[in-house]
């Protein structure tokens, strides 16, 4: 029998990983102590998630367990939150007695949309098709380059004639800078089905970028973290897109020096969405409204065009809120309106595709 392939997320992974839900979080619990021993000038972001409530909760338990010193966490204020989240950010800190410092960026969400664009689908597509709209290069390249037998030699023909644009070329035409196809990865157009032939057809009257998480994330993430010596955060493999993909950061114990000579932590990384629901239980903790009276099941920045359920989250926070709910459309609605076209033209080529399947 053939072995069945499994990427290094898997392969990498280690022990504690396939542990229960017990056993796997007081493992964690002893990383954790660790860490903070070894360096306790720690700073950790807070969003107000569920996540970030179950991580804040594993680290007062471990840090009044060994008496460890105070970890300073952060929750970094977008201009575009609710007020659930808001409420629950303070609410926490009441909670365990620790100080959850607000940061706001320079350039908000709203003037960031409005000198660069708002997101579209992905980060990825959103960054592809942001320089696409800048370089103004022909959507033709993909055919010319897609027709081409010395694909490397046309790759190289259009570096020449485009230059400074290598980018974009790779993320229309599908391929790496060699000139090899690559029409399966996440960085190239095709990562969302028969895009390329809907801008073509229908292309965006708006600009696109995802410039807003740089400014209200990690610009100020940067500047907020720099002084101390142990950053951490929640990101967990079960969240999927970039955060489940094996890089060389992700070690086995999701801890890793930066070149910067700060270390960073990621003590949920290996933790399921199950085990969530087992400590949940367990400890009694309580998310934000936002989970618990709303119905949401992530909150992230509220109303990102990137998430598919944007709209649909928006409609259940609208009872409630409102006016977030009204400055949401007012930053991101021709994203959501030119997601809900891609989205039908999309249903309608897998039709076209499956009738002329059956010829």
């Amino acid at each position: 029998m053939s072995e069945t392939y499994k990427s290094r997320v898997y392969t990498d992974r280690p022990a504690y990983a396939n542990f229960d839900s017990p056993a796997k979080f007081e493992t964690i619990k002893s990383i954790i102590a660790k860490r903070l021993t070894q360096y306790p000038n720690a700073i950790c972001a807070y969003s107000g998630g569920s996540d970030s409530d179950i991580m804040i909760d594993l680290i007062e338990r471990t840090r009044k367990f060994f008496e460890l010193p105070p970890v300073l966490y952060v929750f970094f204020n977008t201009g575009l939150e609710m007020k659930a989240t808001k409420d629950h950010v303070k609410a926490t800190a009441e909670k365990y007695g620790v100080e959850i410092q607000e940061c706001r960026p320079k350039i908000g969400i709203v003037q960031s949309a409005r000198i660069h664009g708002i997101p579209f689908i992905s980060k990825i597509m959103s960054a592809g098709l942001s320089d696409w709209q800048k370089k103004e290069i022909p959507l033709t390249i993909a055919e010319e380059y897609d027709q081409a037998k010395d694909k490397a030699a046309k790759r190289k023909e259009l570096k020449e004639r485009y230059p400074k644009c290598e980018s974009v070329i790779n993320f229309l035409c599908c391929c790496n800078s060699a000139g090899e196809p690559r029409p399966n990865i996440q960085l190239v157009i095709n990562s969302s089905k028969y895009m390329r032939d809907f801008i073509d057809e229908y292309p965006p009257d708006f600009k696109i970028s995802a410039k807003c998480c740089d400014y209200c994330k990690k610009q100020i993430a940067h500047k907020v973290q720099k002084s101390y010596d142990l950053i951490i955060t929640g990101e967990r493999r079960d969240e999927g897109g970039m955060r489940s993909v094996p890089r060389k950061d992700n070690t086995s114990l999701c801890f890793v020096e930066n070149s910067d000579g700060q270390y960073r932590l990621r003590p949920l990384y290996y933790v399921s969405d199950k085990d969530k629901a087992w400590y949940k239980e367990y400890y009694g903790i309580t998310y934000s409204d936002a989970y618990e009276v709303y119905g949401l099941t992530r909150t992230g920045c509220c109303g990102c065009p990137i998430s598919y359920k944007a709209v649909e989250d928006l409609e259940k926070i609208r009872p409630f809120e409102p006016n977030v709910v009204k400055a949401a459309w007012n930053i991101f609605g021709k994203s959501y309106e030119y997601r809900k076209k891609y989205n039908k033209y999309k249903e309608k080529k897998r039709e076209e595709d499956k009738e002329k399947r059956k010829e």
